[in-house]
């Protein structure tokens, strides 16, 4: 297993796949064959698996960063930036690892960036005539609201995992929260650095299985309170 040091870094790749994982053996070997069409390179970040995601990734072609323990979404995504940037990004996409997100979809969010429109584009899933559960559009449109109270900007999906960042936010873009709130949190690093914004519309793969992987509503009800408080203490 390769751990993440600049000693790791041997080739200077302008496109790369970051894909956050936590117990996704079952899956993210697809989801790494299907991205390596579209990008230079796929990092994994293993977010503390116990099931062997980090070898199954390594297997599939992926280079593997490893949390020792489970740090949650917006850690194990700021991780694979960080390594993404010393193997030489220039733009990164960010995608789920367990399969919800459709990679054919990776060229319509990369051209944007490719042609200087945007700074970060956002996939938008529900700007499709995809089946979403009743569900998860409400989480979704209390994310949205969330998000709106914490940075005064509306995403349309924004806590999707699906985006694409270019050259000045790899650069500029600095996340510290760890859990699910990053999606949020990223909007900011919108607002505060002045990123052109473009959203797409993309196709959503819903299964029993993505869906269970989902925040609860608990979750999601603490993940809401955690972002408006650090907003207020700003």
């Amino acid at each position: 297993m390769r751990h993440f040091s600049a000693s790791n870094c041997y080739a200077s790749p302008v496109i790369i796949a970051v894909i956050p994982a936590y117990n996704e053996a079952s899956r993210i070997t697809q989801v790494i064959e299907h991205a390596r069409v579209f990008v230079d390179r796929v990092i994994v970040v293993d977010d503390g698996s116990t099931d062997g995601t980090g070898e199954t990734a390594e297997r599939a072609g992926a280079f593997v960063v490893q949390h020792i323990q489970n740090s949650g979404a917006g850690a194990a995504t700021m991780t694979g930036i960080e390594a993404a940037r010393v193997l030489g990004a220039r733009i990164i996409i960010t995608l789920d690892a367990d399969g919800q997100h459709d990679p054919k979809d990776i060229p319509l969010l990369l051209n944007p960036v490719k042609e200087d429109k945007a700074d970060i584009v956002f996939a938008n899933r529900f700007g499709q005539r995809n089946r979403i559960p009743f569900v998860r559009r409400i989480f979704n449109g209390i994310g949205n609201v969330v998000t709106l109270l914490a940075t005064g900007k509306w995403v349309a999906d924004s806590q999707s995992g699906f985006k694409v960042l270019g050259p000045k936010a790899v650069d500029q873009i600095d996340l510290r929260m760890s859990g699910f709130e990053f999606c949020t949190e990223i909007v900011r690093e919108v607002v505060q650095h002045r990123w052109r914004v473009l959203e797409v519309p993309t196709k959503v793969l819903y299964s029993d299985y993505t869906l269970a992987k989902g925040q609860s509503f608990a979750g999601g009800v603490k993940t809401a309170l955690r972002i408006l408080l650090r907003s207020f203490l700003r």
